[in-house]
């Protein structure tokens, strides 16, 4: 079958394509907006786009009236934004952060997270993540109605154990993260695991 994403299709394009591009990372973001106040949201219209200078690529929408979510005003404001990874023990509080809660009113608060200072950006990092990027907006892209914010990595945090000093690696086994599936419920565990080495 050919679906036609320009045609009769076009106001179905994110349930079809949401539910072919899977697993998706998730970045449950955090970011402050000019008073200090957190919000924390969670994406999976999201990803690592390159490593030379290192940078991640998350677009926050809008709203159902057109008005962008706090994320967005956020960064648009203060340039900075952490991406916190999640891993099964806070899969469930990541969902419950995609609430919808007056602006201003934190999500951390709402679903118990801890919030940690962050080392070269303003927003917090999130205690129970197992890995945060520190990352500063290097640009924002407007495509349509998609937002395509261009984060720089300045700094990568990882719990106690993840990081082997020797290889300079990260011990991927161990992170137990949570991915995105169809929508709108569905998500994977990535404990199911497989090797293919590359040819030579």
């Amino acid at each position: 079958m050919e679906l036609d994403l320009e045609g009769e299709l076009a106001d179905r394009a994110y349930p079809i394509l949401a539910s072919l591009v899977v697993p998706r990372p998730i970045a449950l973001v955090t970011t402050v907006d000019a008073e200090g106040r957190v919000n924390a949201a969670p994406f999976s219209f999201f990803n690592l786009m390159g490593a030379e200078p290192p940078i991640v690529v998350v677009a926050p929408g809008d709203r159902e009236d057109g008005t962008p979510k706090d994320t967005a005003r956020n960064i648009r404001s203060m340039h900075e934004f952490v991406v916190n990874l999640v891993d099964e023990a806070m899969g469930e509080a990541m969902n419950q952060c995609a609430a919808s809660l007056p602006y201003g009113e934190s999500e951390l608060t709402h679903t118990g997270l801890t919030p940690v200072p962050s080392t070269s950006v303003r927003p917090p990092r999130i205690a129970e993540s197992p890995a945060s990027l520190e990352c500063s907006e290097w640009g924002t892209l407007q495509v349509g109605a998609n937002r395509l914010v261009i984060g720089l990595v300045k700094r990568v945090h990882v719990r106690e154990g993840l990081y082997d000093p020797a290889t300079r690696r990260i011990h991927g086994d161990r992170l137990q993260l949570i991915g995105r599936m169809a929508s709108p419920h569905w998500y994977c565990r990535t404990r199911d695991l497989f090797e293919m080495i590359r040819p030579g």
